[in-house]
Parts: structure tokens; sequence; C-alpha cells
């Protein structure tokens, strides 16, 4: 058995994270996944300065219009499969990172995704629908190849509310939506988990994102839309998952998923 320690962070523009040095706490972490969302950079602008550490393996998906989107996954572990979900990402915004592979006996299809926003526009909206709905199809069909899934990122809605400190004055905004919040649970039900409602049960006051407004950080006015899902068959390997709120330099933190396996 091996402990493994998976990190997710969106950090709103990686070279702005990079110039606030606000990376370099990963060499110091012992990270086996770290998976990052919204780069906002080409894949050749990555800088390499961001952290020492030397990953085995990066896997980055970047959007066809520069400056947008964009993930970004580090690593040591050795996959026997990587892509960018093309059927699942198609307006080609650089969303997906999918990589597979073995640990113990289990075969894991591992993503790091920023899914999209529905504040802009109702057809970014709909789109945001149409995009969660052939993700989850795309994992139906990963369960029936036997596969165990983790899922990580920028989910971008507060599935219930005790994962947003206002959930009355947000139930008509964009990632509090009725319809949004129905998703996480339909996709809960096709057999996954929330990993930091696994480990915490129903814990208040514990966000990963906060407005540059109103001092909503300094205040704890935050929404929880960053997000670890495992497939149930991974529930008994799950040993932590938590929220590193005290990592500032986006207005994300980081998150993290532990696993022994």
């Amino acid at each position: 058995m091996r402990r493994y320690k998976f990190i997710s962070w969106n950090v709103n523009g990686v070279r702005a994270v990079d110039k606030k040095n606000a990376l370099k706490w990963v060499d110091d972490f012992n990270i086996d996944i770290l998976a990052i969302q919204e780069t906002k950079s080409q894949n050749t602008q990555i800088p390499k300065t961001i952290f020492q550490k030397e990953f085995a393996h990066i896997i980055a998906s970047e959007s066809k219009i520069k400056g947008r989107s964009g993930t970004a996954l580090f690593t040591d572990i050795k996959p026997h499969f990587e892509c960018i979900c093309p059927s699942v990402d198609i307006l080609d915004e650089g969303r997906i990172n999918e990589i597979h592979f073995t640990l113990g006996d289990k075969d894991i299809a591992f993503f790091n995704i920023y899914f999209p926003n529905g504040q802009s526009s109702q057809e970014r909206l709909n789109y945001k629908m149409e995009f969660y709905d052939r993700f989850l199809e795309h994992c139906k069909n990963l369960k029936i190849q036997n596969k165990s899934i983790i899922v990580c990122g920028d989910v971008n809605t507060a599935h219930t509310e005790i994962d947003i400190a206002r959930p009355k004055a947000n139930e008509n905004t964009s990632g509090f939506l009725k319809m949004e919040r129905d998703w996480i649970t339909k996709f809960l039900d096709h057999g996954f988990i929330d990993s930091f409602r696994l480990i915490n049960g129903d814990i208040k006051d514990k966000y990963s994102w906060w407005s540059y407004r109103a001092n909503a950080r300094e205040n704890n006015v935050g929404w929880r839309i960053d997000y670890f899902y495992i497939s149930d068959d991974l529930k008994d390997f799950v040993k932590d998952a938590y929220i590193l709120a005290d990592i500032h330099g986006s207005d994300h933190c980081p998150i993290a998923l532990e696993i022994e396996i």
C-alpha cells in the first residue's frame, strides 16, 4: 500500500501566479499529481519557473482562443493513455486533461477539468449544461469498461446550501441555479462521491472560491465550487480530502485528495 496525494487548483492565470511566486509551495508538498485549471496560456507559454520540482510527465490542453481557459497536469505517475477529450470539449477550449494509469489493481481514469462558467449569457449557460451531460455520458462509458474514475477541477457550481455563504442571494445566479445543482446530484447518483463531504461530512463555511470584491475572502463569503469526485469503488481507499485555504495567489484556493492503494 502506498499513499498518493493529488492537488487541484484553479490558478486564474499560470503566468500571473508565476510572477507572484504562488506555486513555490509545490516543491515541499510531496505531490503525486498536480492539476491546475484556467492557465490562460498556450502550452508553450507555461513558465518553467513555477516550481523547481521536475515532474516526469506534463500534460497540457490549450484553448483555440489565446488567453482563455487551459488546463495542465503534472505527475510522476506514468500514464498509459492521455487525451484532451474532444468528445466533451467540443469547442476546443482547452478544458480537459484525461489520463489513465494503474494503481494497485485499479485501472484509473483521472480527469483535470475546467468546467464552463454560465454567467456571461444564456448561450454559455446552455453550453455549460451540455458540457456537463457530455461528460457524464463519457464517464458512464468508462465505467462500462471497468475504469475507476477520479475527477478534479473547477466545476463552477456550488452543490448545496452549505457550499455557499449566501445561498438565498444567489439562487438565480449561474453557479447556484437549481438545474446546475441538480446535475451534480445526478452525477453523484450515477455512482460518484464528493470526497470532501465523504471525509468532512456536513461541515460548513468551507469554500474554495471568493470574489475579489468587498473583501469576500477576508470575510469568508465564498463558494465551494472546486471538487475531487471519485467513483464509488474507490471509497474505501480515500484517506483525506481537504481545502488549502491558506494558499493565496488566485481567487480560488487549492484542494487536495489523498488515497492509499
